[in-house]
C-alpha cells in the first residue's frame, strides 16, 4: 500500500489505541441509536406488514458489506476506510468518490442523529439543545479516540438496557398480539426494497471500525472479528424490538407513529417506562453522533492526505493524536446543519450515498487475491448487487439529491484534475 502523503511536521500515523471490545462497542454505539430510534418507522411506512423481510433484506447486504470491508480493513489498516480501499484497488477517482459520498452522506447522519437528541430532550428547543451537543462530543473525540471509546460504551450499556425493558414490556403485555407479525397485501416488492434501503442506513455503523483501521491494535486480526461480531450483535437487538413493538402497534400503529418505542410502551400499558425510553433515545442518538463524527473526521483526515480536501485538515494533534483540525471542521460544518436543517429527509439522503460508498467497497473486494484474504465471490457480487438496487429504491427525492451531491464531487474531482 502506498503511504499517504503527508507535510510538513504531520505525523504520519494515529496511535493505535483500540482493541475488539472497543471496536465493537464503537461499532454497536453507531448503529443502535440510529436504527431503532430514527429508522424503523419509516422503514414500516413504506414496507408495512413487509418490514421484518426488509430487515433481513437489509442485513444481507450489511453482511456482504461488512464481509468485504472487513477483508479490506485487514490488508489496508489506514484511516479512510473505502476512501482508501477504492483507491489502492480501483484507483484515484473510485477512492475519491467511496470518500465523497460518505463524508456528505455522514454529515447528514451527524445532523439528524443530533436533532434526534434535541427532539427527546427539549422538542421546543430542538435546534439549540442539537448544537450544544455537537458541541460537546466534538470536544471529546478532540481529547483522544480512547476517551471517545469508554463514553461509548457506557452509552451502549444504558440504550441496551432500555430496549431490552421496551422488549420484555411489549412481550408481557395483553394487548400483545403474534397476528399482527403476518404479512398482508399491503407489503409490495418495491415497498420492502424501500424500507431495506432506509434500514440499512441503521446497520452502516460497523464503517466505524474500518474508518478507524489506524487506530486499532493489531488490526489484521481485531477488524475482521469486530466487524461481525458489532454487526449480529445490532442484527439481534433490532430484531427483537421490531418484532416485539409490531406485535403491540401493528405495522400502521408503528408507520404512524412519532417515537416508535415509546408508542409501543404505552400501548403496552407500560407507562412508567416512557420517560425512561425517552432518555434512553437521546442516549442512543448521541453515542452515534459520537461515532459518527469519528468517522467523518477520520475519512477527511484521508483526503485531505491526498489533497482532495484542504491539506491543512490532514494535522495530528502531537499530544492527543487525532485529526484535530477536521474533527473542528465537521463539527462547525454538523453544528450549522443542525441549527438550519430539519430531520426529514436526512436518513434517505444519507443512505444513498452510503450504499454507494458500500459499492465501492464491494468492487474494490472482488480485487482481492486469494493470497490477500479475498472472500468468496459471492459475497461482494451480492453486495455490489444489493448497494445499488437498494439505493435506487429509495424514495426520488433521495436518489435525486443524493446523485447531484455525487455528480458535483465528480465535477470537482474533474475540475482539479
Amino acid at each position: 500500500m502506498s503511504k499517504p502523503s503527508t507535510g510538513g511536521s504531520v505525523p504520519e500515523e494515529l496511535r493505535r489505541t483500540l482493541g475488539v471490545p472497543d471496536a465493537v462497542t464503537i461499532g454497536l454505539g453507531s448503529m443502535i441509536g440510529a436504527g431503532i430510534f430514527a429508522a424503523l418507522a419509516p422503514a414500516a411506512h413504506a414496507a408495512g406488514s413487509g418490514l421484518l423481510i426488509g430487515l433481513a433484506l437489509a442485513a444481507v447486504v450489511a453482511y456482504c458489506n461488512a464481509t468485504s470491508s472487513a477483508r479490506l480493513a485487514a490488508r489496508y489498516p489506514a484511516s479512510g476506510g473505502t476512501y482508501v480501499y477504492g483507491r489502492e484497488r480501483l484507483g484515484e477517482f473510485w477512492g475519491y468518490l467511496a470518500g465523497w459520498a460518505f463524508v456528505v452522506g455522514k454529515t447528514a447522519s451527524c445532523a439528524a442523529m443530533a436533532l434526534t437528541v434535541g427532539s427527546y430532550v427539549w422538542p421546543g428547543q430542538a435546534h439549540a439543545v442539537a448544537v450544544a451537543a455537537v458541541v460537546a462530543l466534538t470536544a471529546v473525540n478532540y481529547a483522544g479516540v480512547q476517551k471517545s471509546a469508554l463514553l461509548t460504551r457506557a452509552i451502549v450499556a444504558v440504550v441496551l438496557a432500555v430496549l431490552a425493558a421496551v422488549v420484555v414490556a411489549a412481550l408481557t403485555s395483553t394487548a400483545t398480539d403474534a397476528a399482527r407479525l403476518d404479512v398482508g397485501s399491503d407489503a409490495t416488492f418495491g415497498g420492502v426494497l424501500q424500507s431495506a434501503g432506509l434500514l440499512f442506513f441503521a446497520f452502516a455503523g460497523y464503517a466505524r471500525i474500518a474508518t478507524l483501521g489506524e487506530e486499532v491494535r493489531d488490526p489484521a486480526r481485531t477488524i475482521p472479528r469486530a466487524i461481525p461480531m458489532a454487526l449480529g450483535i445490532a442484527l439481534v437487538v433490532y430484531a427483537m424490538v421490531a418484532i416485539s413493538v409490531l406485535m403491540v402497534l401493528g405495522p400502521d400503529g408503528l408507520a404512524g407513529a412519532a417515537a416508535p418505542l415509546s408508542d409501543a410502551a404505552r400501548a403496552a400499558g407500560a407507562d412508567r417506562l416512557v420517560p425512561v425510553v425517552r432518555v434512553g433515545a437521546a442516549v442512543a442518538a448521541l453515542g452515534s453522533l459520537l461515532a459518527l463524527i469519528l468517522g467523518v473526521s477520520r475519512t477527511t483526515l484521508a483526503m485531505a492526505r491526498d489533497r482532495h480536501l484542504p491539506h491543512a485538515l490532514a494535522a495530528v494533534h502531537p499530544k492527543f493524536q487525532v485529526p484535530h483540525l477536521a474533527e473542528l471542521v465537521v463539527g462547525a460544518v454538523v453544528a450549522v446543519a443542525a441549527a438550519t436543517g430539519d430531520l426529514r429527509g436526512a436518513i434517505g439522503f444519507s443512505s444513498f450515498g452510503v450504499l454507494v460508498y458500500y459499492a465501492v467497497a464491494n468492487a474494490s473486494a472482488w480485487t482481492l487475491a486469494p493470497e490477500e484474504g479475498r472472500p468468496a465471490r459471492v459475497i461482494p457480487v451480492v453486495g455490489l448487487a444489493g448497494c445499488l438496487v437498494l439505493a435506487f429504491a429509495l424514495p426520488v427525492s433521495s436518489v435525486i439529491s443524493g446523485a447531484a451531491v455525487l455528480a458535483a464531487g465528480a465535477a470537482w474531482y474533474g475540475a482539479r484534475s
